[in-house]
């Protein structure tokens, strides 16, 4: 029988398969006042609300929309809504008062990414023997599960799943609702069915959120015994006026380029690193002139041998690979005849220049071989190389 996978979590009561932590110290996010705080989808959340208000809220919900839309964030807030001390009403309807003992304590999972790398930090204090053995998690209320993708290959796993499942039919010590947040919809097959169980006889108690950019990353299997609930974006020039109320370190045209690379997504575009960005971009243009221009052999070889294993260089590499994505779209809408659509407008005179010596063909080869680089990173493939044979690649269908 194989042994059940560790847990490494963040949490303010610990267990005996638990990294030990101390309290988290108060954030930013520890004082969100209620719903106001979330912008934009206005008609969803009040949506939601009224689910919370009649006690319909489902037992199993996808939660879909672009990175930086807002879903994580709407989920803990539906969280904090549900099991809120003192709940207020807005508009007649369940809000949070962002104040009592559990709405705090939700709040402190807000900063995802920071609580993910404590978490990763944690682990690697462990002896060596168990660390391939325990999973991340992310819990600092005792009744709410933050599942995100498990490093190095940033995926969903058995043992979270397991895990969930052993914790889901627990009755709720310190809130009326428990909830299991999954950050991602990239499953491992075998966590995906595993999922299945739970989903087809869930507990009263409990709800279970799956986020999702792309629903079709789930199997049909879990879409359907899951409600959708889907997350628009904000138009550009409201998106773009916010950007300039809360973003005052970027001038006017960094404010445009942020918010064309948001695509309308307000969590995107007031967390948008573009400093990150235009570097990650910077190298993606060098696979690009390799492809289509004369090769720099010195110049690839060196930007690709930057690209470490670890967790760091696969999180840049993934940089990079959005990043190219982005800019083969411009390709595809400069080739289509839709330039004023282009996203990198500040590049619109080189992304001309290389749309004048490829195909559409050739976009299409080249975003599939994107994703031959993204297997390979889940099989932990040497990077430098991988990416190295990428660039050849592009280069012979160009």
């Amino acid at each position: 029988m194989a042994k059940p996978a560790r847990v490494c979590a963040l949490q303010i009561t610990t267990s005996a398969n638990t990294a030990k932590l101390a309290p988290f110290p108060p954030t930013r996010y520890s004082h969100l006042v209620g719903f106001q705080d979330f912008l934009g989808n206005e008609a969803v959340v009040q949506h939601l609300r009224e689910s919370i208000a009649h006690g319909r809220l489902p037992h199993a919900l996808i939660l879909a929309g672009p990175r930086g839309s807002g879903k994580y964030t709407l989920a803990l807030m539906l969280a904090q809504a549900a099991n809120c001390l003192n709940p207020p009403e807005t508009n007649g309807l369940p809000d949070f008062c962002g104040e009592c003992r559990n709405c705090t304590r939700i709040a402190e999972a807000m900063p995802l990414e920071t609580r993910v790398e404590e978490a990763i930090a944690a682990r690697e204090e462990l002896r060596e023997v168990d660390k391939k053995e325990t999973r991340i998690l992310v819990q600092t209320h005792p009744d709410v599960l933050v599942i995100p993708p498990d490093p190095p290959q940033l995926l969903i796993k058995l043992g979270q799943v397991r895990t969930v499942i052993r914790e889901i039919y627990r009755v709720p010590s310190e809130a009326k609702r428990a909830f299991y947040i999954f950050t991602s919809a990239a499953f491992m097959k075998e966590a995906a069915n595993s999922l299945l169980k739970v989903l087809e006889e869930p507990p009263a108690h409990a709800s279970i959120f799956l986020l999702a950019e792309n629903t079709g990353e789930l199997l049909p299997t879990i879409r359907s015994r899951a409600a959708i609930v889907r997350l628009g974006t904000l138009p550009f020039d409201q998106l773009e006026q916010l950007i300039a109320r809360r973003r005052t370190d970027l001038r006017p045209a960094q404010r445009s380029l942020v918010a064309r690379m948001s695509q309308g997504a307000v969590g995107a575009a007031l967390g948008f690193d573009l400093e990150r960005y235009l570097t990650y971009r910077q190298d993606a243009l060098i696979f690009l002139r390799y492809a289509t221009r004369e090769p720099d052999h010195s110049t690839l070889f060196r930007m690709t041998e930057t690209y470490r294993a670890g967790a760091e260089g696969q999180e840049k590499t993934e940089g990079m690979l959005r990043a190219l994505s982005s800019l083969l779209e411009d390709l595809l809408l400069i080739l289509s005849g839709q330039a004023a659509l282009v996203r990198n407008s500040d590049i619109h005179s080189e992304l001309s220049a290389i749309a004048n010596s490829i195909s559409l063909p050739w976009i299409e080869s080249t975003a599939r071989a994107i994703q031959q680089v993204r297997s390979g990173m889940r099989r932990n493939l040497l990077r430098s190389l991988a990416l190295d044979a990428f660039a050849g690649e592009i280069q012979t269908l160009a």
